[in-house]
């Protein structure tokens, strides 16, 4: 009989306890929100609550208890952005708030194209080093998976999460030299990757319209994808030509996919010069295709019309063999330049000749330079400088490069708005930045960036969303949230439901908006209010809180432990 009632109570306690815990007050309440989950369904009117870092219920609760209750009346709720290409490498060393990022709605960013902060040794830390310009920073780490954890004991708003660039692993080993690995030399590759997949990295990234990344062969991609592939990996690619040989490319990323067994995405999907826009429908097409035979391949892009990278991307690749001073030295001797400058007035010829895609040294605009003597030409076109020096355009841009050390960014404009607009509707594409995150004030004056870095998601909402029409606000949702995270595989992101990770953001999609101009930049977007990382408020009426709440994220085939 004590048997049977002993075990009476513990039944009565199972069906109690839950009860009990569910009137158990919520950290947070966001009420009266229209929410849309991630997944593309409609919007529904609903309640989010909060305990700890995860989302405990979404539904009714407004008989609920709450520690804190956030009023949505008339605002969007849905899960934080992701930015599938963020340079915020640096810049978030220098200020963790991530202010033009995170008041954009943005929870997640990922890093890695090409190039990543690590693996490192000292070949590499003596590069960076040489790269620093208004940034200047310590490098304790020597892993991938070490930076990602320096950044989050720092203290960062936003969660952090990165691919192992597919240069820094060919820098590693082989140098900056233009030839293949050694058997050796591959088989080292191959255990970095592999020690970084361990340790938490998304896949392998590649940028191969760069030296020394455009020196790796095809073949050479699959064999480290192969690696990843065995840690659920993906590739992500900005592909070895986006202009004359773009369908080439899109072929070489799809075999990639296939022959190595894993995911590809194409980085900041476009067709760069006027020639080459009618591609894109062969784009495409030739992506729908793989997909229909069960590659999974995808894209992210940025709502911009030019694209923006370091003039010495305009100096033919040959010429960048060894790094750069070897570059440098090439460039100071007047034969050699003489016929650098001689293939820079010419079409590429397998290679992406970006400062003649253009069309003109007026539509190359100087954005970003090193020297403090030469700030005062961050804004000038090209064609503007050249005039000013009274010289040819070609012989200023390799002035240009010699005198920062190739510590000059610039934009091209290359791309077409009926492209953009085309590209914003697939269902498989979804979004990046392709820039660092900034903040009008300090050392980030010293630079004038690219508008994406201020305004590019909530341009999507802003313009294309409300504006134009293009999306239904649910799709764009879906394609700024749910798509990255799964595609990335990351664990319990990018959907509003019981038992994710409570990253939220709270907007207005009446007012929500970029500011930012190729002029004038460094202006703030409008119309995100609220920001939950991991359930912690970083962003309250539109400002930052100062809390750091963001973690470096690990991917599927992380070793665990």
């Amino acid at each position: 009989m004590k048997r049977i009632f002993a075990a009476a109570v513990c039944v009565g306690l199972a069906l109690v306890l839950p009860a009990l815990a569910d009137e158990a007050p919520f950290d947070v309440v966001i009420r009266g929100g229209t929410v849309y989950d991630g997944t593309g369904s409609p919007g529904r009117r609903a309640d989010v609550g909060i305990r700890g870092d995860r989302i405990d219920a979404v539904g009714d609760l407004s008989k609920s208890q709450a520690a804190r209750v956030v009023d949505a009346k008339g605002m969007a709720v849905a899960p934080g952005f992701v930015n599938m290409l963020s340079w915020s490498t640096e810049s978030l060393i220098v200020d963790g708030r991530s202010q033009s990022e995170l008041r954009q709605g943005i929870t997640t960013q990922i890093f890695g194209e090409g190039f990543s902060m690590g693996p490192l040794n000292e070949r590499l830390r003596k590069f960076l080093e040489s790269q620093q310009t208004d940034f200047h920073y310590e490098m304790p780490w020597t892993t991938l998976a070490e930076y990602l954890a320096y950044l989050e004991k720092r203290g960062i708003s936003q969660n952090v999460a990165s691919y192992i660039g597919a240069t820094t692993l060919r820098a590693y080993t082989v140098g900056f030299d233009k030839r293949a690995p050694t058997p050796k030399e591959l088989d080292e590759m191959r255990e970095l990757v592999r020690r970084e997949m361990e340790g938490g990295a998304l896949g392998i990234g590649s940028a191969l319209i760069y030296a020394p990344g455009n020196y790796a062969t095809t073949e050479e991609l699959i064999e480290l994808c192969k690696v990843a592939a065995k840690y659920q990996g993906k590739y992500i690619s900005h592909m070895r030509s986006e202009a004359d040989g773009l369908l080439e490319a899109v072929d070489e990323l799809i075999r990639i996919s296939r022959e190595a067994g894993l995911p590809a995405e194409i980085y900041h999907l476009k067709a760069a010069g006027e020639a080459n826009w009618p591609k894109m429908d062969k784009v495409i097409a030739r992506v729908e295709e793989a997909r229909r035979q069960g590659l999974k391949v995808s894209a992210n892009m940025y709502l911009y019309t030019a694209g923006g990278t370091s003039l010495d991307a305009c100096v033919p690749p040959w010429a960048h063999d060894g790094g750069n001073d070897a570059m440098i030295g090439r460039l100071k001797d007047p034969g050699t330049r003489a016929k650098i400058a001689g293939q820079m007035r010419q079409p590429g010829d397998g290679w992406e000749n970006i400062c003649l895609l253009t069309g003109s040294p007026s539509r190359v605009l100087v954005a970003a330079v090193g020297p403090e003597a030469m700030k005062p030409l961050q804004g000038k076109t090209l064609a503007e400088i050249a005039k000013q020096r009274g010289k040819d355009p070609v012989e200023v841009a390799i002035d240009l490069v010699v005198e920062s050390n190739a510590t000059v960014g610039a934009l091209f404009f290359l791309m077409s708005e009926d492209n953009v607009k085309k590209e914003i509707t697939l269902p498989w594409v979804s979004f990046g930045s392709d820039a660092d995150s900034q903040a009008p004030e300090g050392v980030f004056l010293k630079s004038s960036p690219h508008p994406r870095a201020y305004g590019n998601f909530s341009r999507v909402l802003g313009k294309y969303v409300r504006e134009e029409k293009l999306l239904s606000l649910a799709e764009a949702v879906r394609k700024l949230s749910g798509l990255p995270a799964s595609n990335l595989g990351l664990d319990r992101r990018g959907l509003l439901q019981p038992g994710m990770f409570a990253d939220v953001v709270v907007f207005d999609p009446a007012t929500i908006g970029d500011r930012a101009t190729y002029e004038k930049p460094q202006q703030y977007s409008v119309g995100v209010r609220d920001v939950f990382v991991n359930g912690v408020h970083v962003l309250r009426d539109g400002e930052p809180t100062g809390a750091r709440a963001g973690r470096a994220l690990r991917g599927p085939g992380a070793r665990k432990g």
